[in-house]
């Protein structure tokens, strides 16, 4: 009996279930959720041409820049927002309180002008530097608004020659306001007064923060997923997760004993790891991402199984435990490998060519295969290594053969 190894295999047994134990749970809660987890609602916009522009490629990349701006400025958690075909973009707002003012704001083409007494429009939104909602002194919400350099020119010069009259200020050629000038205003700053709510002031500020859309956007689809629903569905999901978990951990032990339990351990260590890697990623953990999480786990395990098999013909063949072990493990890699490597190119496919949820599902079976690789070549191995060389457990038969 070698105690330094055992010793070495117990330090790693127990150091793995501890972190587990400790840090799964977190760890699993601080990935974020999508839609269909946490609840939100889902919008499908399409894009149609106005007379100043025309729905491009151009066009639609802008549109989902500044959706995006919009969207991060209302402070929705984890929102997507993603192009579909020429002319669609599909939202997501998990988690989000007022579906009906989000998707307003979403759609509203944002269009800001100021035009002079004889209807020229002098300054566009394309010459504001930035607008914040703040309030004056008698307590009346403004949207306090900066010019660009080129701007500031324009409105200095709009201001100069407007002492006395009207400028209007537009925003979707809806007036906003129409103030008198009182005198000429270089410093390239000014106020758009009127009767709102600092929440209106807000989203009219985060409007002309984020820029004019180049072209009219239509809403063609709503829905939304209620909180409980996706409660009920992130239920399922785990219970569906701890069943399928519990009867892998069940066939390991039974068919493959000692080597089994190293196998659950690894298993344990690939779960954490796997966590560890979509939060580093990033990634937003959706419905089929959990399904991509369990298949993925079972593959795990599928690559124990080739392994553990060789080790028992090994042995059956008359060779020890420890020259069965390195024997079987350097037969079953190449075999392995084939398997991981085309189930990776499965996923990529699916990532690169998929979008929304089949990406989702595609980013957890592609990591999970690469690291189901790592621990059962590496993890796996170190431990049972460990074991076997410990030289305390002789009888084949308790590692399944």
């Amino acid at each position: 009996m070698r105690w330094e190894n055992f010793t070495k295999f117990l330090v790693v047994i127990v150091a793995i279930l501890a972190v587990a134990g400790f840090y799964m749970k977190p760890l699993a809660l601080s990935i974020k959720q999508g839609l269909d987890l946490q609840g939100g609602t889902h919008v499908v916009l399409e894009a149609s041409d106005t007379a100043d522009s025309k729905v491009d490629d151009d066009a639609m990349k802008r549109v989902v820049s500044i959706l995006e701006r919009r969207i991060n400025e209302l402070g929705l958690t984890e929102p997507i927002v993603q192009r579909q075909g020429d002319r669609r973009v599909i939202v997501e707002l998990p988690g989000v309180k007022d579906p009906e003012k989000a998707i307003e704001m979403l759609g509203r083409t944002a269009l800001m002008e100021f035009q002079d007494e004889s209807g020229n429009v002098v300054l566009t939104g394309n010459d504001l530097k930035d607008a914040r909602a703040q309030s004056d002194q008698g307590g009346q919400k403004l949207v306090a608004i900066e010019f660009t350099s080129e701007g500031t020119k324009k409105f200095a010069d709009l201001t100069a020659r407007s002492v006395g009259k009207h400028i209007a200020i537009l925003l979707d050629k809806q007036m906003l306001t129409n103030p008198v000038v009182n005198e000429p205003i270089p410093g390239g700053k000014a106020v758009i007064s009127g009767n709102r709510s600092m929440e209106e002031a807000e989203r009219l500020a985060i409007l002309l923060r984020s820029g004019a859309l180049p072209v009219k956007l239509d809403v063609l689809e709503t829905r939304t997923v209620g909180p409980s629903l996706g409660e009920d569905s992130k239920a399922k999901s785990m219970h569906a997760f701890l069943i399928g978990i519990t009867c892998v951990v069940t066939f390991m032990l039974l068919f493959y004993r000692l080597s089994g339990f190293v196998a659950n351990v690894s298993l344990i260590l690939y779960v954490m790891l796997l966590l560890f890697g979509l939060k580093m990623l990033n990634a937003t953990l959706t419905l089929p991402g959990i399904a991509g999480i369990i298949l993925s786990i079972g593959m795990a395990v599928d690559a124990n199984v080739l392994i553990f098999e060789r080790f028992k013909e090994e042995v059956r063949s008359g060779k020890t435990l420890r020259t069965a072990m390195d024997a079987g493990f350097s037969r079953a890699f190449a075999t392995i490998v084939d398997t991981n490597a085309t189930h990776v190119i499965a996923a990529a496919v699916l990532f690169f060519l998929g979008t929304g949820p089949i990406k989702g599902f595609a980013v957890t079976l592609g990591l999970g295969i690469i690291l189901s690789l790592f621990t059962a070549v590496t993890a796996t191995r170190f431990i049972l290594k460990t074991l076997i060389h410990a030289n305390i457990i002789k009888n084949s038969k308790f590692f399944g053969v």
